[in-house]
């Protein structure tokens, strides 16, 4: 049994506009990586943060406090582990992005310190923890992000269970992150008035359309069901840039566009790599036209989950 264990975790997309707080999926692209050391002490501490990226500086190192360390605690106490984790972070996915930075750190750690396990759990098992730790960040337990992370691809994210859906190979998306930061709590906190009952029935139509869209394979079926009544309206002035960026993926043939988790990203999914690779320049440049600089994904929907890379 190895003593130190080092995993990543993909960014993500969270929502994919109508599935609020219910969908995601992975991005090939930026990640978090976690290193896990299994220690006699029976507690979790964090000995280092470290990335290029604007706040990693501000990130806690209290255990407690950090998602990371929050989802060893919980790991830690609910299975009555005798001994404990030091871990330490590198941060690749930008603060306050939309790409699920802090679901990411959760995961990367989860996935390392379940490595060192005597009976390792399962991905499934693995995601109540991670609620735990992506609940220190954003205020409340949504999987949105963990779950696709665990998973990998498309995944369906319950407050108990963590699902895979079946998505087909075709599917791409573009996500581009501008240089903006936008806090999950302040993305969530327009959201707090009440919605209209026919909103909620429209929503609901395009969210049916879209997950039988996804098990058929039927581009025609996601292109109805990819649009966000609900949330997108309300984030999108939050956004500087972001209709600009969804016009032009739209124009290029985008089966639909919205707003990455919390935002500021945008994502867009497309019927072929081809298409995305087309798409990217113009997406990037409405936020560029915007004034923040920004950078473009081209990623499978179906993307890889968390994985151990060393031991």
């Amino acid at each position: 049994m190895s003593s130190s264990a080092t995993a990543f975790a993909p960014a993500s997309v969270g929502n994919i506009g109508v599935g609020f707080d219910l969908l995601g999926h992975a991005i090939a692209g930026p990640r978090d990586v976690a290193t896990v050391r299994r220690i006699d002490e029976p507690l979790v501490r964090i000995e280092a943060i470290r990335g290029d990226i604007a706040g990693v500086e501000t990130l806690p190192l209290e255990a407690a406090r950090n998602t990371a360390g929050g989802a060893l605690i919980a790991l830690r106490e609910r299975q009555a582990l005798p001994y404990g984790f030091a871990l330490e972070l590198d941060k690749g996915i930008p603060l306050g992005s939309g790409l699920g930075g802090s679901a990411a750190s959760c995961v990367a750690a989860l996935v390392a310190a379940n490595a060192l396990l005597d009976a390792p759990l399962s991905r499934e098992a693995l995601y109540d923890f991670a609620l735990d730790g992506e609940a220190i960040s954003s205020g409340s337990r949504h999987g949105d992000n963990v779950a696709p992370m665990l998973l990998g691809g498309v995944a369906l994210a319950t407050a108990t269970r963590a699902l895979r859906i079946d998505a087909p190979d075709w599917l791409h998306a573009v996500v581009v992150h501008p240089d903006q930061v936008l806090e999950t709590r302040r993305s969530r906190a327009v959201l707090a008035e009440p919605y209209p009952l026919h909103a909620l029935v429209e929503q609901s139509a395009h969210l049916a359309q879209f997950l039988l869209g996804l098990q058929r394979g039927d581009a025609a079926l996601l292109r109805d069901g990819l649009h966000d009544v609900l949330v997108e309206p309300r984030r999108a002035p939050l956004i500087p840039g972001f209709a600009q960026v969804k016009a032009a993926a739209l124009d290029l043939g985008a089966l639909g566009a919205s707003i990455s988790g919390g935002g500021p990203s945008a994502f867009a999914w497309f019927d072929s790599r081809a298409a995305a690779e087309r798409a990217a320049p113009a997406m990037r440049q409405g936020f560029v036209d915007a004034g923040f600089e920004a950078r473009a994904y081209v990623t499978p929907v179906n993307a890889p989950c968390a994985e151990v890379i060393a031991t």
